[in-house]
């Protein structure tokens, strides 16, 4: 697998990005998602990385920062052809480890609180993430849970 980071002008990104955007009007109200669109993604603030098996768009993950302590992890996917291969806990880690070179003190996340989204939470939890208060501009939200770790 390879990640790398991308422009999001791909029509394989774009694609995915849209699957990501569809897969969360099924589990959350409008008003409760947090999902960002191409253009969204591609603000300084944001690196977007793709993961790659050959030519096979395999899944995607984003950095934001929040400031020069605190990063957010955003638009995990992966591709529904590459569900179960590891995907997800690859990503992670390459933006974990990215979050420690910059010298953040800590990584949050918001994700939805519905049964869908319990794989996601399941997997940030193993990585040491706990719950927390909204963070940034997020308020309470009952279709949101919010995630926290110190690096």
């Amino acid at each position: 697998m390879d990640i790398k980071v991308d422009d999001l002008t791909g029509s394989e990104v774009i694609s995915l990005i849209g699957e990501h955007l569809q897969g969360m009007t099924l589990h959350s109200p409008p008003e409760s998602i947090h999902a960002l669109g191409l253009e969204a993604l591609k603000k300084p603030e944001i690196t977007f990385w793709t993961a790659w098996d050959g030519d096979q768009l395999m899944g995607c993950g984003a950095l934001k920062e929040l400031d020069s302590q605190h990063g957010e992890l955003k638009s995990m996917r992966t591709a529904s052809a590459h569900l179960r291969k590891g995907v997800a806990q690859a990503m992670l880690e390459h933006i974990i480890k990215e979050a420690q070179l910059r010298g953040y003190k800590r990584l949050s996340l918001e994700t939805g609180s519905m049964d869908g989204f319990l794989p996601a939470r399941k997997l940030y939890e193993k990585y040491g993430f706990h719950y927390c208060p909204p963070f940034d501009d997020y308020v309470e939200d009952p279709n949101s849970v919010f995630m926290t770790m110190k690096l």
